[in-house]
């Protein structure tokens, strides 16, 4: 049993980077972008080809995923994501779902409908037992990464000045302005954070999640999940309702796989039933 809530653990910290880039995005940005997934999908896509055509190691590729995502995050942003900012939700619906038929059709086209696999080094390989428990070599990595990610987040949002700065931005985006704050270059970076964090997600997803063109489709339902359970108003929501989907998803397809696929579902609706604003939010006067 102790086993099978470890690979949850490891399956939310990967929902948690997958779904805290458009954590980011819908809360600090109010943005509501269903093609974040097209990015995580991109950076997956650039981590296979960068280890299958290039030779680079696994560990090269996972940067070079946020890195392209982010990029490819920060163009989009200044040339079809800004004139929607000013829109309503559901035109930002309406256009970040076509965004992400685009991305699938397109990917398909390029690389083709298969499944992509990457080959882990052999330090990352198998699994070791403590105390009876069977810890995966990979999923151990994963949870250090996205962990240390988590910490790094939550700080640089709320210790940095660039956190200050973009909060308020959000708060009254005019008022920021008349005092000085580049606006429009903060959203753009954070726009770029949270492209580059899907791109790295999908990338250290790859051998828990898999990866095919339908991949933003797939998923899309579980970065909202995260999103709408956590709340978008910290990262410790999003982190906290990703790990608890991710391990009730795990536990739930481990013990009754009959029914194990919908778990997660009956779980979202019972905490937007008793949490409706997200698992830490403050209550409303």
């Amino acid at each position: 049993m102790l086993t099978i809530l470890f690979d949850g653990i490891a399956y939310g910290m990967v929902l948690f980077v997958l779904g805290c880039g458009l954590s980011v995005t819908m809360g600090l940005m109010n943005f509501v972008n269903l093609a974040h997934g097209a990015f995580a999908m991109l950076g997956g896509y650039v981590a296979v080809q960068a280890m299958q055509r290039l030779g680079l190691p696994f560990l090269a590729s996972l940067p070079l995923a946020f890195l392209a995502a982010a990029v490819v995050g920060i163009v989009l942003e200044r040339l079809i994501y800004r004139p929607m900012y000013a829109k309503s939700h559901l035109d930002q619906v309406m256009f970040s779902i076509g965004l992400v038929f685009m991305a699938v059709a397109g990917t398909d086209w390029l690389m083709g409908s298969t499944q992509q696999f990457i080959h882990l080094p052999a330090w990352l390989q198998g699994r070791f037992e403590i105390a009876g428990v069977g810890i995966g070599r990979y999923r151990l990595f994963v949870i250090a990464i996205c962990g240390l990610l988590a910490f790094s987040l939550q700080w640089g949002f709320t210790r940095t000045r660039f956190g200050s700065r973009l909060r308020a931005a959000v708060d009254d985006a005019r008022v920021a302005r008349g005092l000085g704050i580049p606006v429009n270059r903060l959203f753009a970076l954070t726009f770029a954070l949270g492209s580059g964090l899907a791109g790295l997600g999908g990338a250290l997803g790859i051998e828990l999640m898999g990866l095919d063109p339908s991949f933003p489709l797939k998923f899309m339902i579980y970065f909202l999940i995260v999103v709408t359970v956590g709340g978008t108003s910290s990262i410790t929501g999003p982190f906290f309702a990703a790990m608890l989907l991710g391990v009730a998803d795990v536990v739930g397809k481990y013990l009754v796989p009959q029914v194990g696929a919908f778990i997660i579902y009956a779980l979202m609706v019972v905490l937007l039933i008793t949490r409706p604003h997200g698992l830490f939010a403050r209550a409303r006067a």
